[in-house]
């Protein structure tokens, strides 16, 4: 398990209206951007989130 320094916070953002829905945490060693399809409770219906800074 990764250690406390390791771990950083990011928000996934809805692609449709803008908004920051879901807060999650990762590893630091992953490189690469997460994409999720996620509900979003402005648009009434699954989206793509996208990662995006807190």
């Amino acid at each position: 398990m990764a250690t406390k320094s390791q771990v950083i916070n990011f928000s996934l953002k809805c692609e449709e209206c803008g908004t920051k829905n879901y807060y999650k945490k990762k590893n630091k060693t992953i490189k690469e951007k997460i994409e999720l399809k996620k509900y979003c409770p402005k648009c009434g219906k699954h989206t793509l989130h996208k990662e995006a800074k807190l």
